[in-house]
């Protein structure tokens, strides 16, 4: 007997954030119960927040975001757009392509594919993410602290990951050398890289294009790493914190203010 669980067996949890128009929960949960119907691993939860912006002057004041446990790992989708319906819609789109990329970059991974596999292009979706809200330097303030395990992987399986959670990096230790690294996709050709805390070096050899940071992780606590994020206006700053001796990641969040992450000492 197959272990499989059907679309109609997952119960697609949908919750609201300010006025959703009504309907909505009903339309997000059929669009992602459509999507999970072509998964051919067990689908073990689905999870969805609509959130609709109450600021007029926004954009794009309707996001939505899901989350969905394909067989143990979780692949994520957010989009933005006018309207909740359109917004859904996308999260369909996006989410269905998250998750067939996620399947491709574990069997090609786990086999050394080659360059082509290994580099990622978002295409179509991508000028839907959210964009983040401007808030003025002196306004931010740090509203979400994350402390927990990192995972210890392989940089191949950060990267599955990093791509899995829609993320603008992923923070884990080298399997390798032990030390607290990060992988992320350069902003200018879309090829992930990776900076560490140890001397990771030129010698590290990596199936695929990913590139490896010989610049210096910045050693500085977390007020150094708030300026050093406000100067360079970068998504994000991985850091050596003085404080705990670990690596750290400050990073913009939607909101405009700042998130934490810190490894669990």
């Amino acid at each position: 007997m197959s272990g499989l669980r059907t679309s109609e067996e997952v119960d697609v949890q949908v919750r609201n954030r300010g006025r959703v128009p009504d309907e909505a929960d009903a339309y997000a949960r059929r669009k992602v119960l459509v999507v999970i119907s072509h998964v051919s691993e067990p689908v073990l939860s689905a999870r969805v927040k609509l959130t609709q912006a109450t600021h007029a002057s926004a954009a794009r004041p309707a996001t939505a975001q899901a989350v969905v446990d394909v067989n143990g790992r979780p692949v994520r989708a957010h989009v933005a757009a006018t309207t909740m319906f359109e917004a859904v819609d996308l999260l369909q789109e996006r989410l269905t392509a998250r998750i067939a990329r996620a399947r491709r970059y574990r069997v090609r991974g786990s086999r050394g594919g080659g360059p082509d596999d290994w580099t990622w292009r978002e295409g179509s979706g991508h000028e839907h993410r959210p964009h983040r809200q401007y808030l003025p330097a002196d306004e931010r303030r740090i509203i979400r602290h994350k402390a927990f395990s990192l995972a210890r992987q392989t940089p191949q399986d950060a990267v599955i990951d990093l791509e899995a959670m829609d993320h603008d990096f992923w923070l884990f230790t080298d399997l390798a050398s032990g030390h607290d690294s990060v992988v992320y996709r350069d902003a200018v050709g879309g090829r992930h890289r990776m900076a560490s805390l140890g001397t990771t070096g030129r010698q590290r050899d990596f199936e695929g294009p990913l590139s490896v940071s010989t610049v210096p992780v910045p050693e500085s606590d977390v007020d150094g790493a708030v300026q050093r994020l406000r100067l360079t206006g970068l998504p994000f700053v991985f850091f050596h914190d003085t404080g705990t001796g670990r690596g750290s990641v400050l990073y913009h969040r939607y909101d405009g203010h700042y998130g934490l992450i810190t490894p669990v000492l």
